[in-house]
């Protein structure tokens, strides 16, 4: 059994993970379940995933919101990676490294698939962890990369771009007219990006909303764009982003093209040049599956 921290990252390639979450999807559909169980505000979820053929992976979370007050991260725990033929733990593996690569992973898979292959101008909305890794994942695709980054903080967005050698932005109409590839990486609850200001030809990367009530593209998105999902089964009924547009009728299910179990048909891509698409990545613990069996991988060389 081994432990495998944040210092097996050298070691890691975001090109290698996105091809192995598309051999994941090969596999039988994953078997997933959520628990939660509360003490006041704070929660113990639990994601659990079993894929014949690759593995179990139980990854319990605990979520104290007091503990940025106490210089603590809020959320904890670790990602328990057992055997398929013997149920035997081979793996505890830290549950910030399978986070951070599982979530930049998975959008990251849906850029491949999706973005323009000439597609240079990238834009970030937001300026936190999951925004940081993006730029790691879309330099792994693009190497020569143009990366402005947005946030409602100027301060957070100028940081950021300090440190990674890309360029803040204070307007956000003109950057995201001028984006070829867009990701969104915020808490927010209702759109900070419009479809209307999307230019023919871009890709656009969901990724914060994860809540009910959560939205981070607008109606005129929808409409306007192919959509795709990483995973019905973990946007459909849950989060903001594609209920509510359900609910309200401006989409229907159909009008979801394809989710990452389409990818061997080879459902999950661009057709044209000039078509807007937009992937909303929902996550889902038989993503921190493939990742966590993955890291493994590259822990046993």
């Amino acid at each position: 059994m081994q432990i495998i921290g944040p210092d097996i990252e050298p070691q890691l390639d975001w090109i290698a993970l996105t091809d192995a979450l598309a051999q994941g999807h090969e596999l039988p559909r994953a078997e997933v379940a959520d628990s939660f169980l509360y003490r006041g505000d704070d929660t113990l979820l639990t994601r659990s995933a079993w894929i014949d053929g690759l593995g179990l992976a139980i990854k319990p979370a605990a979520i104290f919101p007091g503990n940025p007050r106490r210089g603590l991260a809020m959320i904890n725990g670790v990602v328990n990676l057992l055997d398929d033929v013997t149920g035997e733990l081979r793996a505890l593996v830290d549950f910030h490294l399978v986070t951070k690569w599982k979530t930049a992973g998975d959008s990251l898979l849906s850029a491949r698939r999706l973005a323009r292959p000439d597609a240079r101008r990238v834009l970030l909305i937001g300026a936190g962890h999951v925004a940081e890794s993006m730029i790691d994942a879309y330099r792994a695709m693009i190497p020569d990369a143009e990366i402005s980054i947005w946030n409602r903080s100027p301060e957070a967005a100028r940081a950021l771009a300090d440190r990674r050698e890309a360029r803040a932005v204070a307007d956000l109409e003109p950057a995201v007219r001028d984006a070829e590839i867009i990701a969104t990486a915020t808490m927010a609850t209702s759109p900070v990006l419009h479809g209307e200001w999307i230019s023919p030809g871009t890709h656009v990367d969901l990724i914060g909303a994860y809540r009910p009530d959560m939205r981070e593209g607008d109606d005129e998105l929808l409409r306007r764009a192919r959509l795709f999902v990483d995973s019905r089964a973990t946007t459909i009924g849950h989060i903001g982003e594609i209920q509510i547009p359900l609910d309200a009728g401006t989409i229907r299910e159909s009008d979801i093209l394809a989710d990452f179990y389409d990818l061997p048909a080879g459902a999950y891509g661009r057709r044209s040049d000039d078509e807007i698409t937009v992937a909303k990545n929902g996550g889902g613990a038989h993503l921190d599956l493939m990742t966590a069996r993955y890291i493994l991988s590259a822990a046993e060389g």
